[in-house]
């Protein structure tokens, strides 16, 4: 999986890919980032990439040549539909663990950073194919998204885990919030650990677990229920819970 960024702060990416498993999914050749200053692309002496809005107005709009210019010469003959190029919008679709799921399965992703009053609207219409937000609120700009994005995607890289299924137990990853952790020691300063986790009954542990997403979900993302796929069993489990709290 390879990530092309453009933006206009590249040194805001010194960092954060330089930890954790996004790091190592690097070192192992499993994930590749390049970092494009959309600056670099600008033709005039003073590399302008901005300019005032037509129409008037206040703050400034994100010009469309560097960018086209940008995707372009990163992608060469590969501007195509099979390629997502991806503009970092609050007006986006909402990204999700499927959407997540959906980008991982392209062998490469572009994604464009928008700052200031926003992007040429060319640039959503003609060059991205894509337009993505990470939540109903508004940043200065498309680098955090972006970072999220590539830390969400580079997880669902195969052999990025450790645990082949690890992706597929977290949250959201079937509609579900995923069920409550406990490591050592068994009792903290009064609290102790569920005893069937401590069973060794392994079929009671992962009916204890199913349970305990499903009533986590019920309790605080009630609205994730509609897309999950569950047994008649496990719809028999949340009526019980809409009972008691009637």
């Amino acid at each position: 999986m390879h990530f092309d960024i453009l933006t206009l702060f590249p040194r805001m990416f010194e960092t954060p890919f330089e930890e954790s498993i996004v790091h190592r999914a690097i070192e192992q050749g499993l994930v590749s980032v390049a970092i494009h200053n959309i600056r670099d692309f600008a033709t005039d002496k003073h590399r302008v990439t901005d300019d005032t809005p037509y129409g008037g107005g206040g703050g400034m709009v994100m010009k469309p040549e560097p960018i086209f210019r940008a995707v372009e010469s990163i992608l060469g003959g590969d501007v195509a539909p099979s390629t997502p190029v991806i503009l970092l919008s609050p007006q986006g679709r909402s990204f999700t663990q499927a959407v997540a799921w959906e980008l991982a399965a392209h062998p490469r992703l572009v994604l464009i950073c928008g700052r200031y009053e926003g992007v040429d609207d060319r640039v959503r219409c003609a060059l991205a194919n894509d337009e993505i937000s990470i939540g109903d609120y508004v940043l200065t700009g498309g680098e955090i998204p972006a970072m999220v994005i590539v830390d969400a995607v580079t997880r669902l890289v195969p052999g990025v885990l450790g645990d082949p299924s690890a992706a597929a137990k977290d949250s959201h990853a079937d509609s579900l919030l995923e069920h409550p952790q406990y490591t050592r020691p068994a009792v903290f300063r009064g609290h102790a650990v569920p005893e069937v986790l401590l069973s060794g009954n392994h079929a009671a542990v992962d009916l204890w677990r199913r349970r305990q997403a499903l009533l986590r979900t019920y309790e605080r993302r009630p609205d994730l229920l509609r897309a999950a796929d569950l047994a008649d069993e496990e719809q028999a489990f949340l009526e019980s819970l809409r009972l008691e709290s009637d």
